[in-house]
């Protein structure tokens, strides 16, 4: 057996930064940018002012002054003269300003009375006047890679950005294996169950950038799981769930073994999730998870989500291991690096109860993976621990 940390270097080497494309800018949010796009324009790309009120020469600014409103300068449609002694302009929100003003006294500070306003409270000395460009200029660039949220497709319609450069979505192909399963809404049999792993890792992988498909059950046969690996073809990465134990049925590696795979290893130190196994093949890199629900997930977080990342390009694979304090004492741990389901809060963290592999109702009221180095000794109350947000 192999340890979690030689096991990722492993499955690094199985797959790469897959090749970029290009799509519309209403279709890149959530992608991951591959290459550097500029500004196309400066923003604003002129001086605009950022409140109604009148547009006027900054020297005359003082209280009681008097000034004839000329003209108005609005949203998309400019003040086409110029502003001179006594004059004003009155200006919208986000209207250019025109030639001759320096200053902006917001429409509170005055009193009307047909062509005249008067300065009726003293401004102060913001001239609510946003300068050209202050935004962005020509040429300021989004680096890559960055995953795109909708922030960053806000900026870049703003750049005058319709085409953006990201990588390719990784292509997945799950593969759940075992006669005990039906897919969630079929009738099950007295000694069936729903697969539910393949549907957790499918939103888990797909929130990561990827694009799923989940393949027909897989039955417990030779030709039913060679069919769903030729039905994989063209995947990136092929998942198998359940089947690669060393059991009566379990054929995942006989089969995947028979159709070339080139097994890159077997077993890791860990728990859940021993049972794993990873290699290539052909194209595709593979990955044989174990079929309890916690291990298959507790998998796709540790190992699935950084190759999804690796083969997006994105900088940061491994998200960090954070540190938190228990709130309640935990047991010594044995010989295996062990990721326990836990839950934190404002106080610390503390393991769930029960740590039964099989059972998704923990996993889904856990927000923390807690980190055991194996033979670590019993820990109190207020000792620090590692963990895994998820």
């Amino acid at each position: 057996m192999i340890t979690v940390e030689e096991a990722r270097a492993l499955l690094f080497d199985l797959v790469s930064p897959l090749p970029g494309e290009t799509v519309p800018l209403s279709d890149a949010a959530g992608r991951v940018l591959s290459q550097d796009v500029e500004a196309t324009r400066d923003q604003p790309p002129f001086a605009a002012s950022s409140m109604d009120g009148y547009a006027v020469k900054s020297t005359e600014v003082e209280l009681h002054a008097m000034f004839k409103v000329i003209g108005e300068s609005a949203a998309g449609k400019r003040f086409q003269g110029s502003v001179g002694p006594g004059q004003a302009v009155r200006i919208f929100t986000g209207a250019p300003i025109p030639e001759g003003a320096d200053f902006v006294v917001i429409q509170e500070d005055t009193e009307r009375r047909g062509d005249l306003i008067t300065i009726s409270d003293l401004p102060g000395p913001k001239t609510n006047i946003r300068p050209a460009g202050v935004d962005f200029t020509v040429g300021t660039k989004i680096s890559a890679p960055r995953r795109l949220r909708a922030e960053d497709v806000a900026l870049m319609a703003a750049m005058n950005i319709a085409a953006v450069p990201v990588s390719r979505k990784p292509v997945i192909a799950l593969i759940s294996t075992g006669d005990e399963l039906v897919m969630p809404g079929d009738v099950p049999g007295p000694d069936q169950i729903i697969a539910s792993n393949t549907f957790g890792l499918k939103a888990l992988l797909e929130e990561a950038g990827a694009h799923v498909r989940v393949l027909p059950i897989a039955q417990d046969t030779v030709s039913s799981l060679r069919t769903a690996f030729e039905l994989g073809e063209g995947a990136d990465l092929v998942v198998t769930i359940g089947g690669a134990s060393v059991g009566d049925y379990d054929l995942v590696s006989d089969v995947s073994a028979g159709l070339g795979m080139e097994q890159s290893f077997y077993k890791i130190r860990m728990r859940p999730g021993k049972p794993l196994m990873a290699g290539r093949l052909g194209q595709a890199a593979m990955v044989g998870l174990p079929g309890n629900p916690v291990s298959a997930m507790v998998c796709g977080y540790l190992f699935l989500l950084p190759m999804v990342r690796q083969m997006l390009g994105v900088e940061q694979v491994l998200t960090p291991f954070q540190t938190a304090r228990l709130t309640e004492p935990l047991d010594k741990n044995g010989p295996r690096e062990h990721y326990m389901r836990a839950t934190l809060d404002e106080t610390g963290i503390r393991a769930c109860r029960d740590q039964d592999s099989s059972l998704l109702s923990v996993l889904a009221q856990a927000n923390a993976l807690l980190v055991r180095p194996p033979h670590d000794p019993a820990l109190l109350a207020g000792d620090k621990v590692q963990y895994l947000p998820i």
